[in-house]
């Protein structure tokens, strides 16, 4: 185009810079600033929203921030932008300045602003934020959808207030699969396991609306695994296959695991698990999951499986602190000091921080955040304390 003499406007990069934020190319992106700039279309407001925009997708958060103070003129856009950024990377008093302010602005947020506002909420269990959301909510008399509703009952389970999730849930005058699962899964796995099975009988006894999906699954089988109903779990697990066509995934499976080491059978635990690594190439790919799913081999004084996965992932990912903690794990439980010792000093020696956790979306990050409450065994606690220090401990 600027070879057969035609000038870039406006709309070309608003175009250009909305395709690197797409693809995540921060220099792209950077060159397409320094292009509009000096074709004097930088102040143009489309084009700040896109610059927004596209340094919030490449984590250029004070890029982002930058070009919005200098914005002389802001939209619901610009707004919006700028609270998904702070949104996603938790600065909550920040996101609830710009929130308030875009409020006394006479803006107002879209849903997908509120639901990405409300999600952080709840990953963070950050209540008192997400109730301000909430109020602000009723008192501009926002009429509320069905994906408001669903992300207020999912904000407050994450929350631990699933009283008040199934307060929403229950004045909901229409509900769909999402809904029926965000209040399930609010009673399986935050509140109480008994409540979330009796809702799915509802739920499956009603018009056939909201027929179960795998996500729905999770929550039971994570009821199950909690409460200790071996008999319920096994059941669920066969019915989801054979009454519902759905394949389990590794999130059944290691619900299953827990399930069957919360009741004694270790054993049956390991097989499902081993069963997955030798039957999907791919279920290791996902290492920090796997991790998590893996970590019932601790439970047993014998370590070889659980040695062989740790060191399998250690090599994969040398970096990443998790794969450190599961085998000093495994080594303690079976009563291997002498190892313990050894990837102490393994630790010691690569100079290792604690890695960031990891927010896991969908499936995965519902079984990331379930833990097992009640097969800790001896040693466990002494252990973590000790990779804590080294991994806090400033190099020299």
């Amino acid at each position: 185009m600027l070879q057969i003499g035609f000038s870039p406007n406006s709309y070309t990069y608003v175009s250009l810079i909305g395709s690197c934020a797409k693809i995540g190319c921060a220099q792209s992106g950077q060159k397409c600033h320094g292009q509009a700039l000096i074709n004097g279309v930088d102040r143009i407001l489309p084009v700040q929203n896109s610059l927004i925009h596209f340094y919030s997708c490449c984590g250029l958060v004070e890029f982002a921030r930058k070009v919005f103070d200098e914005m002389t003129q802001r939209d619901s856009v610009s707004w919006n932008s700028i609270i998904n950024l702070y949104a996603g990377i938790g600065e909550w008093v920040l996101l609830m300045t710009f929130l308030m302010k875009m409020m006394n602005s006479g803006l107002r947020g879209n849903d997908r602003t509120i639901v990405g506002v409300l999600s952080a909420c709840g990953k963070s269990a950050r209540l008192k934020e997400g109730r301000s959301v909430h109020g602000f909510l009723i008192r501009t008399s926002l009429k509320l959808s069905i994906i408001l509703d669903t992300s207020l009952i999912d904000m407050y389970s994450k929350c631990q207030k699933v009283e008040l999730a199934r307060r929403i849930f229950d004045s909901m005058l229409h509900k769909n699969l999402i809904c029926w699962n965000a209040m399930i899964l609010g009673h399986c796995i935050h509140g109480n396991p008994e409540d979330g099975l009796n809702l799915f009988a509802e739920m499956i006894s009603g018009d056939g609306e909201a027929i179960p999906d795998e996500v729905t699954y999770i929550g039971l089988l994570c009821a199950c695994a909690r409460a200790g109903l071996l008999t319920e779990g096994r059941n669920f697990f066969s019915q989801m296959m054979h009454t519902y066509s759905l394949k389990p995934n590794f999130a059944h499976y290691w619900c299953m695991a827990n399930l069957y080491a919360g009741v004694g059978l270790v054993q049956e635990a390991e097989n499902i698990l081993r069963n997955i690594a030798e039957g999907d190439e791919n279920v290791l790919s996902e290492s920090l999951v796997w991790a998590n799913l893996l970590s019932l081999c601790r439970f047993q004084a014998n370590a070889t499986f659980g040695e062989r996965i740790a060191k399998c992932l250690i090599n994969m990912e040398p970096w990443n602190f998790s794969h450190y903690r599961l085998l000093l794990n495994v080594y303690a439980v079976a009563g291997k000091w002498n190892d313990v010792a050894r990837v102490k000093e393994m630790v010691k020696g690569r100079r290792m921080r604690r890695m960031p956790g990891c927010n896991l979306v969908d499936l995965k990050e519902i079984v990331h955040n379930y833990r097992v409450g009640h097969c800790l065994q001896e040693g466990i606690e002494e252990i973590n304390m000790m990779i804590d220090e080294v991994a806090e401990r400033p190099s020299s």
